[in-house]
């Protein structure tokens, strides 16, 4: 009788090590998977202060004599391919998907870019204290974006570091999607080739 008592005791014991086991795996995915949700609704946050800016821009933009229309249609073209792009609420975890978001963020990026080079062309709107104002914004908001992507790649980092690890891939896979890995942000194509400046 004291075998099997000793005996059940020991499977009960192991259970409750395995259970305890897996309940704090699970606990660390997901106060990970937070953490990388919350920090990709800190990129969301900088995307949406750089979009906010942007009508106020154009309208400073048109008040320049003869500046290119196309420019700034460019701008708000692109601005509105960003709002047909949605990844949902939670942190992106499909590539493709991803890719198209960030395809749309970085043609938003480009056509602000020229706007702000041939702005350059135009010293009545070079001087307004407006357009300057709005222009330094602007690349608060980039430099903000840029903050934010990297610390959004280092909590992906880390939750993809922990999930893919053993024997917390097993554990993982038993949730499945819940704790699928996290995709990071990358540079554009061809963005490792310096560009050629010319006068």
């Amino acid at each position: 009788m004291s075998r099997v008592l000793i005996g059940l005791g020991v499977f009960v014991a192991l259970v409750l090590v395995v259970v305890f086991s897996i309940g704090g795996t699970y606990n660390r995915l997901v106060t990970l998977d937070q953490a990388v949700q919350s920090q990709w609704a800190q990129v969301e946050t900088a995307y949406q202060r750089r979009s906010d800016l942007i009508p106020n821009l154009v309208e400073t933009v048109k008040g320049a004599a003869n500046f290119e229309k196309s420019t700034y249609v460019a701008v708000a073209e692109a601005r509105s391919k960003v709002g047909q792009v949605s990844l949902g609420s939670s942190a992106p975890t499909d590539a493709a998907a991803f890719a198209k978001f960030t395809a749309a963020q970085d043609g938003l990026s480009s056509a602000l870019t020229h706007l702000l080079a041939v702005s350059e062309s135009y010293p009545d709107l070079k001087a307004s204290q407006n357009f300057a104002d709005l222009q330094a914004q602007l690349e608060g908001s980039e430099n903000r974006i840029s903050v934010e992507r990297m610390r959004f790649n280092d909590a992906a980092q880390a939750f993809n570091t922990a999930r893919d690890s053993f024997p917390t891939v097993l554990v993982a896979g038993f949730f499945g999607s819940r704790f699928n890995e996290k995709v990071y942000f990358q540079s554009q194509p061809g963005a490792a080739t310096a560009p050629s400046v010319k006068f």
